[in-house]
């Protein structure tokens, strides 16, 4: 079995697809574009444990009887959807660059 794939009446390698420059150079570009907001969620999802278990720093008050504790695992779902839709608007123009690299190496 070949890795082509027929899209209407072309062709397309998708081995041959994966060596050009256009698509190494768009991976290249979505690892650095994601990389930072990779390491940004661990880091805040791996503190929230250890503020909670190894400090009192998270303890104290915040609104009423609510601790800062519950603020800031409140905050992480605030900052997946923050995430969430900047990279639904980066994939566009990502999307965009696939659709220009598929035409472009399209075997005819």
């Amino acid at each position: 079995m070949t890795n082509q794939v027929a899209r209407g009446k072309s062709t397309m390698d998708y081995e041959k697809l994966v060596q050009t420059e256009d698509f190494k150079g768009l991976v290249k570009r979505k690892k650095s574009f994601a990389t930072p907001f990779v390491i940004f969620f661990f880091a805040a999802y791996f503190i929230l444990p250890l503020l909670t278990g190894y400090t009192k720093i998270l303890e104290t008050p915040a609104i009423g009887a609510m601790t800062w504790t519950w603020v800031y695992a409140f905050s992480m779902f605030v900052m997946v959807w923050v995430f969430t839709s900047i990279y639904m608007n980066k994939a566009k123009h990502f999307d965009v660059e696939v659709d220009k690299i598929i035409q472009k190496n399209v075997l005819k």
